[in-house]
């Protein structure tokens, strides 16, 4: 999880092979000498951006060096090429008398390079020029070909180029049999490459779940900054693993990202750290974060020709931070003594080991030694994992408890709910029974009793015995009336008449005839057509209004004329007004009393079409108006 070398560019540590007993007794290729040299011409063995087919190293400035060798330290923002001059020897050959294969293995070359067998070139890196290639982590392998190959002393030539202010120069060096050499890579890539991608896939992985979970449960946030420190990370491992300047123009602007990612990282894992542990420490975080912003800062401003020391303090700084916040976590999770903060404790100590060991190897106490970060990353990764897992399956548990209650909970409140609502149904049973004895009473007096009070003005106005075809009519239109109020309970297949007029007709020819033999002078006043339909309901119901209506005209006006009016000047609205010139009565008086049960069934029609019913009366002019909202058709169509 934590990896010392990106940062700084430093190159791996190890030996490289030299003449002992133990080698001459299995016959292995051995080195005599090893030299290096600054080249003041690079060009010369350049072809465009890669290295010439033939190597064209330096006369002068040779000197003895052991590999794996760092450049001397300059402060000057320059590209320089050094050559390196490998001279072995084998004394190993087959039964032909032929030399026995031989493999070259390089653990890593800061910043790009090219190797050379004798005269002939073996591999080149693809930008010899800035912006450079980096094999700084790559680790590689040839098979020397045979026919570069002669008895005696042979040279191996690599050419390396890097940044003067940078750490540059060549890593651990192998040469022997095919199989050694190639295991030794497997292991190198295993360390130097593979165990770092298989730790950014997982932190990736895990990143993302718990960005999703973090998203979905934003109660907690320490799920949010591990997600964050994860994938930073990520990237952060591009940056290790990168073998060019992408997306950059230039090595010292990757390295300038890189840093600064490191010091996110450390931010971002010291905030879940008190997050996830409970610690409240406003000031401190104000104070961590500042110093962060301040560092990034400076690395991204430093200048190119000082960029590894700024690089070297930034980086240390920040794994010193990273110590020291998993060293106070101990104590806090000694006193807290919660399991999930001793597991995470436990994790933060393995860190503290890891970083220890690879600051001691970064710096040469432990020659030879290997780092430890890339084995410690997979594990360290699986086990925050597992334990931010755990966390997240407790707290779903909890929420499934929760759940089951609350079920529970909502079975016996819909239980309840159900005895209230059935308790409230038999309540609106019984009202709806109650309301339709009242509708059916209306329905009675505004429908069958006009039909009677027409039948008795008839047969009271008569001068002579009415004879039986008349007296029949009477009676079926009284059944009539009876089968209309029968029928008035549903609409279905009751349609509104394609006129007023025709809605009007059967009114106008019930009541005309009796009006006419009481002299009394009725008017009608239809519009030719509808400018907005009413409902068959609603129709129904100012029917039932016009015949009470009337019918209290005949039993109680004594009034000379009458004028029924039905007016659509506003499309919205319709309006239906009766009026007679009669005695006339006291409206007020009446409702207070509560006499007239022909006036409250018109109101209450009304109410129920929501139209607004106005009764006037005087002496001489008795007028009611019924006003009924219509939808519009337009608005309809729409």
């Amino acid at each position: 999880m934590w990896a010392w070398a990106a940062p700084g560019r430093a190159l791996a540590e190890s030996h490289f092979d030299s003449k002992s007993e133990a080698q001459t007794k299995t016959c292995e290729p051995y080195i005599l000498t090893t030299q290096m040299a600054f080249d003041p011409e690079p060009q010369k063995s350049l072809d465009g951006r890669l290295a010439q087919a033939y190597p064209y190293p330096p006369v002068l400035g040779w000197q003895q060096v052991k590999i794996p060798h760092v450049w001397p330290k300059k402060n000057v923002d320059v590209t320089l090429t050094a050559w390196y001059r490998i001279e072995w020897r084998s004394e190993c050959k087959n039964a032909q008398g032929v030399l026995s294969p031989v493999a070259l293995g390089l653990d890593a070359l800061s910043m790009a390079g090219a190797v050379y067998s004798n005269g002939d070139l073996i591999w080149t890196d693809s930008s010899l020029v800035p912006p450079l290639s980096a094999s700084w982590n790559m680790p590689r392998w040839w098979q020397l070909p045979r026919s570069s190959l002669h008895e005696g002393v042979n040279t191996i030539w690599i050419r390396v180029t890097g940044l003067a202010q940078d750490q540059a120069g060549i890593g651990a060096l192998y040469l022997g049999s095919l199989q050694k050499v190639r295991e030794h890579n497997e292991n190198s890539v295993w360390r130097q490459r593979t165990a770092y991608l298989l730790t950014g896939m997982m932190s990736g992985a895990v990143g993302i779940i718990f960005l999703v979970v973090f998203l979905m449960y934003r109660t907690d946030r320490s799920y949010g900054w591990f997600a964050l420190m994860s994938l930073i990370w990520v990237v952060y491992l591009y940056t290790v693993l990168a073998t060019d300047a992408r997306p950059f123009n230039d090595n010292i602007s990757m390295t300038r990202a890189s840093v600064s990612l490191f010091l996110l990282y450390v931010g971002c894992f010291c905030q879940f750290t008190w997050i996830f542990g409970g610690q409240h420490l406003p000031r401190l975080t104000q104070a961590l974060w500042l110093c962060v912003l301040c560092s990034v800062v400076t690395i991204m401003l430093a200048p190119r020709a000082y960029i590894r020391e700024f690089t070297q303090v930034l980086f240390l700084s920040g794994v010193l931070v990273f110590m020291l916040n998993c060293l106070q976590f101990q104590w806090h999770a000694w006193k807290t003594r919660e399991p999930r903060h001793l597991l995470l404790a436990a994790c933060w100590l393995i860190f503290i080991i890891v970083a220890v060991h690879d600051l001691f190897v970064i710096f040469g106490a432990w020659e030879g030694a290997e780092s430890w970060s890339s084995v410690s990353g997979p594990i360290a990764t699986v086990f925050m994992a597992l334990l931010l897992g755990t966390q997240l399956g407790s707290q779903m548990r909890r929420i499934a408890r929760f759940n089951d209650e609350l079920t529970i909970k909502i079975n016996n409140a819909r239980h309840d709910l159900s005895q209230a609502l059935e308790r409230e149904h038999v309540q609106r049973v019984r009202n709806a029974k109650a309301q339709e004895r009242v509708e059916i009473s209306h329905d009675l007096h505004d429908g069958l009793g006009a039909s009677l009070v027409r039948s008795m003005a008839m047969v009271e106005q008569a001068q002579q015995p009415i004879p039986n075809d008349r007296v029949l009519s009477l009676f079926k239109v009284l059944r009539d009336d009876l089968r209309q109020v029968i029928d008035h309970g549903s609409s279905a297949g009751v349609t509104v008449p394609a006129t007023p007029i025709e809605w009007m007709a059967p009114l106008r020819y019930r009541f005309t005839n009796i009006l006419d033999d009481l002299g009394i002078d009725s008017e009608w006043r239809v519009p030719a057509q509808w400018v907005a339909k009413p409902t068959a309901v609603q129709c129904l119901a100012l029917t039932r209004v016009v015949e009470e209506s009337l019918s209290n005209i005949i039993k109680h006006s004594r009034a000379r004329h009458v004028l029924v009016e039905c007016c659509l000047a506003d499309p919205a609205k319709l309006v239906l007004r009766i009026q007679d010139d009669g005695v006339g009565f006291d409206v007020a008086a009446v409702r207070l009393a509560g006499l007239s049960v022909g006036l409250r069934s018109m109101e209450a029609r009304a109410q129920r079409m929501g139209a607004e019913f106005v009764a006037t009366s005087r002496a001489g002019e008795t007028v009611l108006t019924i006003a009924l909202p219509l939808a519009r058709p337009d608005l309809a169509v729409v």
